[in-house]
């Protein structure tokens, strides 16, 4: 089953052609990474899935409805969520607090509720607790749910963002470069996370730039060069091909590619 059908996106940008007639089909279940050197048009193309920008051309379909142009909030009802590059962290209030941030869109008791202090607002309170625990324990935090999200180390911090996304229980997440500034420690750990929410049904799509892990992790890599589609293929289709190491390694694509891809 096809989860994500992107068809022929295209968004300018005051002229400039950020993004032009690219496609993605992502299957359920899979780990769908998306490469290319910066300016490519990846974070453009997940802004795009993720209703933050409206494509000038071409559709999107998600789990089989017709997406395109919803904003943000209604594709996380809908069952997607994403993280972002950088951190959007609330570091004064607890971890255990910052995952239930993500909780929200399953929410349904309002304002006059909670003045009331009506009991449907404490189960309501427990059900989110509880998920946002559940989330945290997916992510290797289980145990920091008390502490200070600032007290957290980086790489940790950066597990803590995919578990507020998880506390929404999405289909579908959208990892934007969850690796960014770790070290190999803390990207192994994200390798393992990954790993175990694929095995949980949830489908991922990856940004990234540390090809070890992409290479490692992935079931599909799309690899865009100038806002358009380079190739698609499996790891193994994708770090031997020539035009891909050109664009997105450089002159020194051989040498890198043998240390990077391994």
């Amino acid at each position: 089953m096809m989860i994500l059908d992107a068809d022929r996106l295209s968004i300018t940008f005051g002229g400039v052609r950020a993004l032009d007639g690219v496609s993605i089909a992502i299957e359920s279940g899979q780990v769908f990474s998306i490469i290319g050197p910066n300016g490519s048009g990846k974070t453009t193309l997940f802004n795009l899935v993720s209703g933050i920008y409206t494509p000038n051309d071409g559709s999107i379909r998600f789990a089989g409805e017709i997406v395109t142009g919803l904003p943000p909030d209604q594709l996380a009802r809908r069952g997607l969520s994403r993280t972002f590059q950088n951190l959007q962290i609330f570091s004064r209030m607890s971890v255990l607090e910052n995952a239930m941030v993500g909780r929200h869109r399953h929410e349904r008791t309002g304002v006059l509720a909670d003045l009331l202090h009506l009991p449907s607002v404490a189960r309501q309170n427990e059900a989110t607790r509880e998920a946002a625990h559940k989330a945290l324990a997916r992510v290797g935090l289980g145990d920091a749910g008390e502490r200070p999200a600032g007290s957290l180390a980086y790489g940790a911090l950066k597990r803590l963002e995919m578990a507020r996304a998880l506390a929404s229980d999405p289909k579908l997440l959208l990892l934007d470069e969850p690796a960014a500034g770790c070290n190999p420690v803390e990207t192994q750990e994200i390798d393992g996370v990954i790993r175990s929410i694929v095995k949980d049904g949830i489908t991922i799509v990856l940004v990234e730039h540390d090809m070890r892990l992409v290479m490692n992790i992935s079931d599909r890599v799309h690899v865009l060069a100038n806002g358009r589609t380079l190739t698609e293929g499996t790891p193994e289709q994708v770090r031997s091909n020539t035009a891909v190491i050109q664009a997105y390694l450089g002159v020194h694509g051989s040498k890198e590619a043998v240390r990077a891809f391994d």
